[in-house]
């Protein structure tokens, strides 16, 4: 009975990775930078959300018990 012998694997390709992302890889991040560089530029666009007086009024109690 003869042993088999083990081939060496074949040497990685030389040369860069050619890596392909998708266009929403790109899109994405750019879409979301020109939106907060517009809402810098225009602060006048961003509203506050309107909150509940109750909850507005425990934040400024809040703030007031953390500034003494």
């Amino acid at each position: 009975m003869s042993a088999r012998t083990h081939t060496r694997p074949h040497p990685a390709p030389r040369g860069g990775v050619d890596t392909r992302l998708p266009w929403w890889a790109l899109a994405l991040p750019v879409l979301a930078f020109v939106a907060l560089l517009a809402l810098v530029l225009n602060p006048s666009d961003a509203h506050a959300a309107a909150g509940e007086p109750a909850i507005t009024h425990l934040v400024e109690r809040a703030r007031q018990l953390m500034a003494r």
